[in-house]
């Protein structure tokens, strides 16, 4: 499946399968092995293999919902939402006669992109036979959007157990007349899937609905969402509908609580947690009936009766309602989805602590979801301010040992990866100034203790732009080092956590000397930063028999050499001697090699290596890709210039290739950027970095992005129309043939969102989401991947992250499709 790894795949066995032998629970979610007529994708089957919170949804709501494209940025945002909250999403549907549980970037677009075409096909249990074993009248096989009915069975074929969805199909109005009752009642009467929605739709008789589901044996619940006392049923539009709920749950946990009992007890039939409409996006019950009572009745006079009734009446609802219903209808499945997904999750953590206390001593024991590194309860994301008490270390010192592979997914380590990220690893405590009540502090006092709240994250260069690059859907292993200690255990929970791979993640050994990287930002009561501290020693071992070369050795290199990744991010927190060994490993590897300068001083490693070692240059250079910021661009510059780089002779060789005129180019230059860059020499500087490397993103913030690339002899955007406002010069010498040099593409990408100062949240991780979203394009893309035509989606990332208070925001994910 494009764009979704086997390395983020198999993650959570390298925390949550460690140390386990049988667990009776979790062993009844198999997969059911693919057939003709049905396809599992492999990140469902590696995250139900694996034990990870699956959340099925379905696609009548795309096909039969909502128009193209609407329809497309519905289905790429739910799935985003079951992502950002720990889940592994698996839209089903049936593409080309096949049902699919699970389904890709391009299949998602084939399916929802034929709505309100009469060959897209409604699918319900009876119909899966006719639409997977018949063709049209084209001869073609069958498309369709599934329906609850058949989303639950094909999830629970799939090993499924938690469904997300909209409404419920219900008994209509009249059914004692017509007998027109959803066959989604009967599946959940025989289909052990616990399904979360707003209710059935409010149009249809909800008592009777009610009383159906109890004669069919389905446990129903509804969410209380803070309420107490008497809860009602919710009216899909409506939080209330006039009748009480059979049970009322309380969280995700306590629905959790009853899948799981549900299950162990062998009961066969299915169970709906009701999950009220948002406050805010909530039609009042009054309002919804008159509305419905005028929708039915102009049903009943234009006939539309079975099938076709549905969409008529909510065709004519949404006329009614001025279009809140269509509001309505998105805020609920958005909600459902997300409150799915948090079921998913705790039932989860609910089978792994039962297999836990079945397979260890209970002395072992230490929680829901905790990792078997140490017994201190520490973890990344939590604020110490919602702590209930103090968090205080165990007296017993534990060694972190990698974990042993789990049956399901081997080791992580020997699963391939596309793309490689080398760099820091920090634990990040951001120690906000909190004043008692009336206090008018502004910020800490010195030499003294001062209230806070204190909340740790995780951080560093390597993991952002990893971080980011993953959730853009890329193929993504980190490689960096932690310490045997505190910080180290929870950034490998908090790795584990976040879904991604800790296989490229060495534990460095106590005895070394070696400490997690942490970085400590104290600031005032309006979070600007007073005074940060940083401690990244672990990465700037620079001796031979170091732990950290012989880590390079023994751990990351043997990984690099077997998945021969076809990008490597390189950030410079490494120093140069194992940076040098960074660049010749992946060079070899055949990877495309990207360089983050992460700050002036740390950049400058790439132009002083250690001899024998030096930056290869144009058309087979050691580096293909920078994105340093403004001041990073100089001090390299100012590197190259010192180390004697600009007196080599094949660089000379090169920038004469280039075809700028020896009275310089400044006049074209400035109509390609800007008088400004021009006056500070970005775009003369950026050029004379080409031969080294020969493609640089310059971020200048509210500026943009400067784009700079040396292309290669024949390219074809040298001869384009569309292109020739950005080509600078051509090479016009006969080193063309001999050198492959073309000439330089250099283009100013105005940014993509003004961002307005009150909705900055922190600019930590702006720029490192933008190297990770640029790496993932292009690695997804494959062959022939531009950078330009990533620029701007980069862009819009870094935009997120601005308005986050993470390093990286969850949000990405929204963003995937456009890959």
């Amino acid at each position: 499946m494009a764009g979704l790894p086997w390395i983020c795949r198999a993650c959570r066995s390298v925390a949550s399968t460690r140390g386990r032998t049988h667990n009776p629970t979790v062993s009844r979610r198999t997969v059911s092995t693919n057939t003709r007529f049905l396809h599992i994708s492999e990140e469902v089957q590696q995250a139900i293999a694996e034990h990870r919170p699956v959340v099925a949804l379905e696609s009548t709501i795309y096909t039969h919902g909502f128009p193209y494209p609407d329809n497309l940025s519905l289905a790429s945002r739910l799935e985003s939402l079951v992502r950002v909250n720990g889940g592994v999403p698996a839209t089903i549907g049936i593409l080309d006669g096949i049902a699919r549980v699970g389904m890709s970037a391009e299949g998602l677009i084939q399916l929802v992109s034929s709505a309100g075409k009469p060959g897209l096909l409604k699918v319900s249990r009876r119909d899966l036979g006719f639409v997977c074993g018949l063709t049209g009248a084209d001869g073609k096989p069958l498309n369709g959007g599934t329906t609850v009915s058949a989303t639950m069975i094909l999830a629970h074929r799939a090993g499924i157990r938690v469904f997300a969805t909209g409404g419920l199909g219900g008994v209509h109005r009249g059914a004692e007349q017509t007998m027109d009752v959803s066959a989604d009642l009967t599946e959940l009467g025989r289909t052990p899937v616990a399904v979360i929605s707003s209710g059935c739709k409010s149009f249809l008789d909800i008592p009777k609905t009610l009383e159906y589901l109890e004669t069919q044996g389905v446990a129903v619940a509804t969410f209380a969402d803070g309420r107490t006392g008497a809860v009602e049923f919710p009216a899909f539009y409506s939080r209330e509908s006039g009748v009480t709920s059979p049970m009322v749950v309380r969280d995700e946990v306590e629905a959790a609580r009853v899948i799981y009992a549900h299950a162990e007890l062998g009961l066969q039939s299915g169970l709906h947690f009701a999950n009220p409409i948002p406050a805010r996006h909530s039609i009042p019950h009054r309002q919804m009936e008159a509305a419905i009572h005028e929708a039915l009745g102009n049903a009943a006079l234009a006939g539309a009766t079975g099938a076709a009734s549905t969409p008529y009446i909510l065709a004519k609802i949404k006329e009614l309602t001025g279009g809140k219903s269509v509001v309505a209808n998105k805020a609920l499945v958005e909600a459902n989805v997300v409150r799915g997904t948090k079921v998913a999750v705790a039932l989860g953590k609910l089978e792994m602590e039962r297999a836990d206390r079945h397979d260890r001593p209970e002395s072992q024991v230490v929680g829901p979801g905790a990792s078997n590194f140490t017994s201190t309860g520490v973890s990344l994301g939590v604020s110490a301010a919602d702590t209930e008490a103090p968090v205080t270390a165990s007296t017993t010192t534990r060694t972190l040992e990698p974990p042993p592979p789990s049956d399901a997914a081997a080791s992580a380590a020997d699963l391939p990866a596309a793309v490689f990220v080398a760099g820091s690893l920090n634990v990040d405590l951001a120690c906000d100034f909190a004043p008692r009540t009336g206090s008018v502090a502004h910020g800490p006092e010195l030499q003294t203790s001062n209230p806070a709240t204190i909340a740790q994250s995780l951080g560093g260069v390597g993991h952002n732009v990893a971080r980011a690059a993953h959730l853009m859907g890329a193929n993504v292993r980190l490689c960096s080092a932690v310490g045997d200690d505190l910080s180290g255990k929870a950034a490998l929970d908090a790795l584990a956590a976040s879904e991604m791979s800790a296989a490229g993640v060495k534990i460095l050994p106590a005895e070394s000397g070696s400490r997690t990287s942490q970085y400590v930002a104290i600031n005032d009561r309006n979070k600007d930063l007073v005074l940060a501290m940083a401690d990244v020693s672990i990465l700037e071992q620079t001796a031979e028999a170091s732990a950290l070369a012989q880590s390079f050795d023994n751990f990351w290199l043997p990984q690099l050499q077997h998945s021969k990744p076809s990008h490597l991010v390189l950030d410079a927190n490494w120093p140069a001697q194992h940076l040098a060994r960074w660049l010749q490993a992946g060079k070899h590897a055949g990877a495309q090699i990207a360089f983050e300068p992460v700050s002036n001083v740390k950049g400058a490693a790439l132009f002083q290596l250690p001899k024998p070692y030096s930056l290869d240059v144009f058309p087979d250079p050691s580096v293909h890709l920078a994105t340093p910021n403004t001041h990073e661009l100089v001090a390299l510059y100012q590197a190259a210039r010192a180390s004697g780089a600009f007196e080599r002779m094949d660089w000379w060789e090169v920038i004469d290739a280039l075809g700028i005129p020896s009275t310089g180019a400044r006049v074209q230059m400035a109509l390609a950027t800007s008088s400004d860059l021009v006056d500070r020499g970005i775009p003369q500087q950026s050029i004379q970095l080409l031969p080294f490397i020969p493609s640089i993103c310059t971020k200048l913030g509210a500026q943009g992005v400067l784009l700079t690339q040396l292309l290669p002899a024949n390219d074809p955007r040298l001869s384009s129309g569309e292109y020739a406002p950005y080509i600078l010069s051509r090479c016009t010498n006969e080193t063309e043939e001999t050198l492959g040099v073309g000439g330089v593409y250099m283009r100013l990408f105005p940014a993509v969102e003004t961002v307005k100062a009150e909705d900055v949240v922190s600019v930590n991780g702006v720029g490192d989401t933008f190297a990770g979203t640029l790496i993932a394009g292009l690695a997804k893309r494959g062959t022939g991947a531009r950078v330009e035509e990533l620029v701007d989606l980069a862009q819009r990332a870094a935009v997120l992250t601005l308005k986050s208070t993470e390093s990286v925001s969850p949000g990405l994910g929204t963003l995937r499709l456009l890959l």
